[in-house]
């Protein structure tokens, strides 16, 4: 089973989102949790990002927690949202390098960003989970692919 660890900037919005539609698409072929680079403990999801996943079938049960070099060790690969989070783990951890990524890098080879969607409109959560989604199933295709 791979372990995936989802990093975004408070862990309440993004990363949480990853987190659960990855539990929910992935069914038993995954364990994942998610963290913030600057996230504060114990913190719901945001509201917006639970309605968005509600609207979708997908549950969530979400405490927000910072990133820590236990979660990173634990984890098989270390999927960040931006490009920032990314070097941000890697400033703090760089013998991590080989196993972190941003999400569209590691699905596509691309150096996009997921953009955040904390403040916005529940369509912009929805945007950003729609989004979310996509690359979730192709890496659940590549993993299945033995990519």
């Amino acid at each position: 089973m791979k372990r995936i660890l989802f990093v975004c900037t408070g862990n309440t919005c993004r990363s949480p989102m990853a987190e659960a539609a990855l539990r929910h698409y992935g069914k038993e072929a995954f364990e994942v949790q998610s963290a913030g680079v600057f996230a504060s403990a114990g913190s719901n999801a945001s509201s917006h990002a639970i309605r968005a996943l509600e609207e979708r079938g997908i549950s969530i049960n979400h405490q927000s927690q910072q990133v820590t070099e236990e979660l990173i060790s634990w984890a098989d690969a270390v999927l960040t949202m931006t490009a920032n989070h990314k070097a941000a783990i890697l400033y703090h951890f760089p013998d991590m390098q080989e196993k972190v990524h941003t999400l569209y890098e590691f699905v596509e080879t691309d150096f996009k960003d997921i953009s955040d969607p904390f403040g916005g409109s529940l369509q912009v959560y929805q945007e950003t989970l729609h989004e979310l989604e996509r690359l979730i199933h192709q890496m659940i295709q590549k993993e299945n692919d033995g990519v």
